[in-house]
């Protein structure tokens, strides 16, 4: 099937986040966003055919997810898109992947204890560690020609009294695929001081480059304390039906964490919406995956061109996966709130700032790149024109 990303959605007034509350978090309404990181794509046809066969059955009653369809299908899909071997028994369902971190760190870890994650870092990372009353240790990736580095030496120590890694992977917002060399030393140092990873794959879909993505679980053999979190709703845009997944090798994890879901929070009900786009979506949607991450290579490519051709002071480069544009403004003569300023009032855009994702993403920006070109050609035209008027303000007190 061909899909069309091209095709503009008109998504005002259908309570979305990315739009209709855009002046939550940039103070004005009327922007071009470029925000929060859900998609402006239509969803796979063979999901939207079974979520009105769903609907025309008009009974929506309670939902079990521990069933073949519903873990084979995400087991299969390790198998046949990563490689990777999934026994289904250690599938769960779990209502979002930051509920799932949530839960595990409060079962790995005591309060006081220390989470290790990488800085820059998905803004969700900071509360679901802190609000947990756990010690957030951040560990600064090291931008060296484009790339985003570990510090292995300096991580050895982090780890060494830590209970919990916080893995993002593929990495949000910097979008790098680590590679199987940097995991094999992640689980290494991990062994070494009993550390539990838990590895948010949610982007993992999104390989625009040479770097294959690898699933923590594909290295389980080495070290049996692995944790995978993740969710179709990135890929295939149905957050809104609510619905992700947790991969479990552990008997006892698996046992603790519905004795968490089913007794303390009484999420003993799937959603029907989310479960079958999970079911349908992994057993029958990968030429739209396929179409879907080609399309978001463009999008990257057309990014990184014009940054290069009209915003030379800003550095950017295609990222490895996901479809976040991780802009560097460090060489820019303009602190990080007057570009914000002139993004949010001359521009009209709104496109997030690199600090919302902590102390080493300072003078970054994070552009989503998952929007049909026209829209993202208008956002750029649109970045320029408010950095344009800086100069020009520049210049006249010059």
């Amino acid at each position: 099937m061909e899909y069309h990303f091209d095709e503009v959605n008109n998504r005002l007034g259908t309570y979305c986040t990315q739009w209709d509350y855009i002046e939550d978090r940039f103070g004005e309404k009327d922007l071009l966003p470029f925000s929060i990181s859900d998609t402006d794509f239509k969803i796979p046809k063979p999901i939207t055919e079974k979520i009105v066969d769903v609907a025309k059955h008009e009974i929506y009653g309670y939902t079990r997810w521990n069933h073949y369809d519903f873990k084979g299908a995400i087991s299969q899909y390790f198998d046949r898109r990563f490689t990777t071997q999934i026994k289904e028994d250690w599938v769960m369902y779990s209502p979002s992947v930051m509920y799932s971190i949530a839960v595990l760190i409060r079962m790995f870890s005591e309060e006081g204890e220390k989470v290790v994650s990488f800085n820059p870092m998905y803004d969700a990372f900071f509360n679901v560690v802190e609000a947990n009353h756990r010690q957030l240790v951040s560990h600064h990736l090291q931008k060296v020609d484009g790339d985003f580095l570990i510090d292995f030496e300096l991580l050895d120590q982090q780890l060494s009294d830590a209970k919990i890694l916080l893995l993002c992977s593929p990495h949000n917002p910097t979008g790098r695929i680590w590679t199987e060399k940097e995991l094999k030393q992640l689980i290494a140092l991990c062994k070494k001081h009993q550390v539990k990873i838990i590895s948010d794959e949610i982007h993992m879909d999104m390989q625009l480059k040479s770097r294959v993505h690898q699933p923590i679980l594909k290295y389980v053999t080495d070290y049996e304390e692995l944790y995978l979190v993740s969710s179709c709703s990135k890929t295939l845009n149905v957050p809104g039906l609510i619905g992700s997944y947790l991969i479990v090798p552990q008997d006892w994890v698996r046992e603790e964490f519905l004795v968490q879901t089913r007794k303390r929070d009484f999420l003993n009900s799937a959603s029907i919406f989310g479960m079958y786009a999970t079911m349908v979506g992994y057993t029958q949607c990968d030429d739209y995956v396929d179409q879907l991450v080609d399309y978001i290579r463009e999008n990257m490519r057309l990014v990184a061109e014009f940054i290069k051709t009209e915003l030379p002071d800003f550095q950017f480069k295609m990222p490895d996966g996901t479809y976040l544009a991780w802009i560097d403004a460090r060489n820019v003569p303009f602190t990080s709130e007057q570009i914000q300023d002139a993004l949010i009032h001359i521009g009209k855009v709104a496109i997030m700032k690199g600090e919302i994702y902590g102390i080493n993403g300072e003078k970054y920006l994070r552009l989503n790149c998952g929007c049909p070109k026209a829209k993202l050609i208008e956002g750029l035209h649109r970045f320029k024109k408010a950095m344009d008027y800086l100069y020009e303000m520049e210049e006249t007190k010059g």
